[in-house]
């Protein structure tokens, strides 16, 4: 089944100087199994396109069903140097959480009607 992230995940995003972090929490222990496996830091990455112009890094946070992607070099310097829209990265997470992904019958099993 096909869905957006938004539908297997809570998300938050911030600044961190020049990068920016997106928070992902899945709604179900299926979801987090899911994301831990698919969502690499390439594959973030590729999602968020040319916003991410270093590395991304990603931390688990298996205790909270949660990851942590930083995304080096992504706010042109952070929000008193850059002349980005979102120099602060709010909206980081809510592009990746409208990204669409394949994900198993057990994780759509699992989702909110």
């Amino acid at each position: 089944m096909k869905v957006t992230l938004e539908r297997i995940a809570y998300g938050r995003s911030g600044d961190k100087g020049e990068a920016s972090n997106v928070g992902l929490v899945a709604r179900s222990p299926e979801a987090y199994a899911w994301m831990r496996d698919a969502l690499t830091p390439s594959v973030v990455k590729a999602v968020l396109g040319s916003v991410v112009r270093g590395e991304v890094e990603r931390f688990e946070l298996p205790n909270l069903l949660a990851l942590n992607f930083i995304l080096h070099d992504s706010l042109g310097g952070g929000g008193s140097s850059s002349l980005l829209t979102d120099a602060q990265g709010k909206t980081h997470a809510q592009a990746l959480l409208r990204a669409e992904f394949e994900v198993p019958d057990a994780v759509a099993a699992a989702l909110e009607p």
